[in-house]
């Protein structure tokens, strides 16, 4: 049988027993928590660029073109950004429609950056599509926990002054309708100045791709 005395020493040590498995357990898992709250702050986060050959850098190495080259900058930063160019020459606001959910899932971007319409423009598709093809585009990024900037384009008069107005207003709406933020035109500087433009005169060179990303410095600053 025993004693008081032992029993009260049982207990005693059962206590300190469970005690120190109790520390031992909230010790662990608050190292777990630093360890993943570190990884995820080293982990570099990801701006997604869905554009048409203005960001594929048509007519020149990837290296080149803007986007690259605003890789490499936010690459910098603490913590770094990384960017993923998800654009292809030739591309409309319904193939970026289409190509989106995938490419969210996969990349899980932060930031989108749309730089897309020039393709539907020069093609004379109805502007109307084109807002709603953006709005949808906007809405599935910010769904998906990005922030979106919208960058907007112009096309050559020769189109018409109505159609011309509505294809630029186009963007701004879109922009609104879907609490996204529009930014400056991409090739502002640029489009006018023959000496930076390719021969087609409709793609920029590979001199002003530093002054594409200048006219965005400031606007994707803002939402990193």
């Amino acid at each position: 049988m025993r004693t008081p005395l032992a029993s009260l020493a049982l207990t005693l040590l059962r206590n300190t027993l469970l005690t120190g498995w109790l520390c031992l357990l909230l010790v662990a898992q608050a190292q777990t928590q630093t360890q993943a709250q570190t990884q995820t702050q080293t982990e570099p986060r990801t701006v997604m660029v869905l554009g048409d050959s203005i960001s594929a850098a048509y007519g020149m190495s990837l290296q080149q073109g803007w986007v690259s080259l605003l890789g490499d900058e936010l690459a910098e930063r603490d913590p770094p950004w990384q960017v993923v160019n998800a654009s292809i020459s030739g591309d409309t606001t319904a193939g970026g429609l289409r190509r989106l959910p995938a490419l969210l899932d996969t990349h899980q971007p932060q930031l989108v950056i749309i730089e897309l319409g020039g393709n539907d423009g020069l093609r004379g598709y109805p502007t109307t599509k084109l807002k709603d093809n953006l709005v949808q585009m906007a809405r599935l990024s910010r769904e998906a926990g990005a922030r979106v900037l919208i960058l907007p384009m112009e096309i050559p008069p020769n189109y018409g002054p109505r159609y011309t107005r509505a294809f630029r207003e186009s963007f701004s709406a879109a922009a609104q309708q879907a609490g996204a933020t529009l930014g400056p035109f991409l090739l502002d500087g640029v489009a006018t100045d023959p000496a930076l433009m390719q021969g087609d005169g409709i793609h920029p060179t590979a001199e002003a791709q530093p002054l594409l990303l200048d006219n965005l410095r400031k606007s994707i600053a803002k939402l990193l």
